[in-house]
């Protein structure tokens, strides 16, 4: 058995340890992630052994490469989003699914230390005219790449943030558009409701689309729903958790979860209109009578919307309903339209979101309290609630006018 080597006062090493006989300071050899053999020195035995705890604490950690500028975009990215420990599920789940269908795989293994602005600026103009993203998305994988840049910066491993100023050039420069999403007019929206009351197929969507456009809520808010918070006699709603369709752990497999909701000003109560009251009131009836299942989802029981296989509906599903809908209702829309010499009311494209919008576009044209407007939906940011109302009382504005032009005031 190898006798262990000690230093001069007897003390025995470690592996990797030796006190040089020339100055008999201590000395630690190990090997980096590299393949190279590095070295640390100290004046006495206790001080280096805490720079070998230390060393080792940072090799787990991966801050030998990344302090060396060795780290790739890909590992500073991971360094970030493990700092971010307070990420709802869903939230984490859309950062991964963006960052590595758009970066890991390519621009993701440049090495941090040496992207430039232009290489930042090539990559977006890569994304925009050869992917086509839409510039809305490409904001989407600059709100992650912008703040994976800025850690480097605030630990000292890039000087400047090479993503500063790339979105805003590119902005100006752009013949492309951010997708606004405008809500259906009200001609649209009695078109739509009015199809689907009548039609021998869709009509039992009818009391789910009434919950969507008479609440605002979001769809995973709505689909989420339970007997419990529906308020029959106060004629109330409570927001407080909602279904989402997400990926959890390493399997890409999406399956439902419950969740709290979006934001925190997402926890909400909202008053029960009219039509939102017959709705729920039809669909509690029709349990009853049919003996609905009740599926149970994270401990979860007595969901409002069901589908005809006894779950909870899939907010994608409910989506490509829309389409179908959408699709069935303009081609006899022509057919008719032409029939009564009429010019046809034709549906745009749009998804739940989109009913969610025209709720508080028809909120703004008749409430001019936004703490209310933002209360009601669920806003974290007025801003959000502004741009809308905004966009609202300009089209209030002109039919405003329009009467007005139609009276003899002068």
């Amino acid at each position: 058995m190898a006798k262990a080597r000690k230093d001069e006062r007897g003390r025995a090493l470690r592996k990797g340890e030796v006190q040089r006989a020339s100055d008999k300071r201590y000395m630690y050899t190990y090997t980096d992630p590299f393949g190279r053999r590095k070295y640390i020195y100290a004046q006495d035995l206790n001080t280096l052994r805490e720079k070998e705890n230390q060393l080792t604490k940072d090799q787990l950690d991966g801050l030998d490469i990344y302090v060396a500028g060795k780290a790739t975009i890909n590992d500073t990215f991971d360094r970030y989003l493990s700092t971010k420990g307070k990420l709802r599920e869903t939230t984490r789940s859309n950062y991964l699914y963006v960052y590595d269908h758009f970066i890991r795989n390519t621009f993701g293994k440049k090495k941090i230390a040496e992207v430039k602005y232009s290489d930042v600026l090539q990559f977006y103009l890569h994304l925009l005219n050869v992917d086509d993203l839409a510039l809305g998305t490409l904001d989407s994988v600059h709100t992650l790449l912008h703040p994976t840049f800025q850690l480097a910066v605030r630990d000292e491993i890039i000087r400047k943030n090479p993503s500063d100023g790339v979105i805003k050039e590119l902005s100006s420069a752009s013949d492309k558009a951010r997708g606004i999403r405008h809500a259906l007019s009200l001609d649209e929206q009695h078109s739509f409701m009015d199809y689907i009351a009548n039609h021998p197929i869709y009509y039992h969507w009818w009391s789910l689309f009434a919950v969507l456009l008479g609440t605002g809520g979001r769809i995973g808010e709505v689909l989420g729903l339970t007997w419990d918070d529906i308020d029959f006699d106060n004629r109330r709603i409570s927001i407080n958790h909602s279904v989402v369709y997400y990926p959890i752990g390493n399997s890409r497999k999406s399956t439902l979860h419950i969740s709290k909701p979006k934001t925190e000003a997402g926890i909400r109560i909202i008053p029960m209109l009219d039509v939102v009251y017959d709705a729920l009131q039809m669909v509690q009836e029709e349990q009853k009578e049919d003996g609905t299942c009740n599926p149970e989802l994270d401990g979860m029981k007595g969901f409002i919307f069901i589908n005809r296989f006894g779950a909870i509906q899939n907010p994608q599903s409910v989506n490509r309903a829309i389409k179908r809908i959408i699709c069935s209702y303009n081609s006899e829309e022509v057919l008719n339209a032409k029939k009564e010499r009429r010019e046809p009311v034709i549906l745009p494209d749009f998804s739940c979101h989109h009913l969610r919008h025209t709720f508080c576009t028809r909120l703004c044209e008749n409430e001019t309290n936004l703490k209310v407007i933002q209360d009601i939906m669920g806003h974290r940011n007025i801003e959000t609630t502004m741009d809308i109302y905004a966009e609202a009382t300009d089209q209030k504005k002109q039919e405003s006018f329009n009467n007005l032009s139609k009276l003899n005031i002068f």
